[in-house]
């Protein structure tokens, strides 16, 4: 390539992650014009490290070895717990030589049975036919790197006979650069995303993403509430092994978020062993049957868990729920510069009042009178368990639980 074939597909790269080109579209937009600018590349694979409370990294790979038209695929790779296979791959892999030595490329004749014998990867693709290989590293300042995100690595393969000439090698070698910082783009949106998810809840983090971060900006919501906290949970914090506790904590949430997302429901708040979630009335079909619907899956599978831990020797426990329905605002609160995007009015204060009633009336889920109006599809589900005077509310009213009798709407 010429100085101004560089310039020119420099110039592409920059525009294509100005424009949020995805991941796959960028390495394979780049790969096919460096192909159409005669380098002999067959394979390409790029990979880097994120911030994900699930995921380890991305990889993309770009292959027209195949007999049809060059492929593109993205792949997530590892979590939290590690696997064996995947550690020895990457203890024996150019990329970990390049990462721990401090060198920037790595460049293998693999028509040279001599070189790179130490890597299972070059053996593989020169058994595949395979003649020159190089595997590069783009390194991350300390002030751009965020979590495990420090490196972006890159792969370049050829099947020709002579390989890469120099000046090719030269040539990608500076646009993987450029390559690098238009990819590191992309993986800072993913991570703001991935934060803002995990930490606010979906629909706040895509809200506060999408610049509502004005404190006091707050909008009114007709919701259906849902609190829910753990029963005898500070018993069994004062008896239990203290490094049982968050397994007990993560394993009752994660049964209680998973049944309040499959319903289309927004988790917006722990509070210890509390849960604070809404059910948006104006997005949702029928808020007030999804929310059932998400407290009877719920209730199941902490059945469910309930008899794995039991079986293990663990604490067991189950959840107090109030559902209530009401006008809440939903919007930024705090200080000037710790603000958090939550709802407040007297329908959450009541909802939470609901659910502390559940001890006391002996039951797990607890529903106010507002709600059994405001779901007439739903009162064939539902029992009365009397009129009650919550505290620190003004006026008494009718709660209800769910019918046992009444058929269950979880499969």
């Amino acid at each position: 390539m010429d100085a101004q074939g560089i310039l020119d597909l420099s110039r592409w790269i920059a525009e294509a992650g100005l424009r949020g080109v995805p991941e796959t579209d960028l390495i394979g937009g780049f790969c096919e014009r460096l192909v159409a600018a005669g380098v002999p590349l067959t394979r390409t694979v790029v990979g880097a490290d994120t911030l994900h409370p699930t995921i380890a990294g991305h990889v993309v790979t770009w292959d027209s070895t195949g007999r049809n038209a060059a492929e593109v695929r993205q792949t997530d790779y590892g979590g939290g717990d590690g696997d064996p296979d995947i550690d020895e791959k990457w203890l024996r892999s150019p990329f970990h030589r390049l990462y721990t030595s401090g060198e920037t490329m790595l460049r293998l004749r693999l028509t040279d049975a001599a070189e790179g014998g130490e890597f299972p990867v070059i053996e593989e693709l020169r058994a595949q036919g395979a003649t020159d290989y190089m595997a590069i590293v783009n390194r991350l300042g300390p002030r751009a790197a965020i979590g495990e995100l420090d490196c972006i690595f890159s792969s370049w393969v050829s099947h020709h006979p002579d390989g890469f000439s120099d000046a090719q090698r030269d040539a990608m070698l500076t646009l993987t650069g450029t390559l690098a910082l238009a990819l590191r783009g992309h993986a800072m949106a993913h991570i703001a995303n991935t934060l803002a998810e995990t930490y606010l809840g979906r629909d706040a983090g895509h809200r506060v993403l999408r610049g509502h971060i004005r404190r006091g900006v707050a909008e009114e919501l007709d919701a259906v509430l849902w609190f829910s906290d753990l029963q005898g949970y500070t018993r069994i914090t004062d008896t239990a092994a203290p490094e049982v506790i968050l397994p007990l904590l993560n394993d009752y949430a994660e049964l209680v978020v998973t049944a309040i997302h499959r319903h289309r429901g927004q988790v917006l708040k722990f509070i210890g062993d509390g849960i604070l979630a809404v059910f948006d009335r104006s997005s949702a079909g029928d808020a007030c049957r999804a929310a059932l619907d998400a407290a009877e899956e719920a209730r199941e599978r902490c059945k469910e868990l309930n008899s794995r831990r039991s079986a293990a020797g663990l604490p067991v426990t189950r959840f107090y729920l109030g559902l209530h329905q009401g006008k809440v605002f939903y919007g930024n609160i705090g200080g000037v510069d710790r603000l958090d995007f939550t709802v407040v009015g007297p329908a959450v204060n009541e909802a939470s009042r609901i659910a502390a009633m559940c001890r006391s009336l002996d039951q797990d889920i607890l529903l106010s009178s507002a709600f059994a109006e405001s779901a007439p599809d739903c009162r064939e589900r539902l029992i009365s368990v009397g009129r009650y005077l919550l505290r620190g509310v003004g006026r008494p009213q009718e709660l209800y639980t769910l019918d046992p009798e009444a058929p269950s709407a979880t499969p």
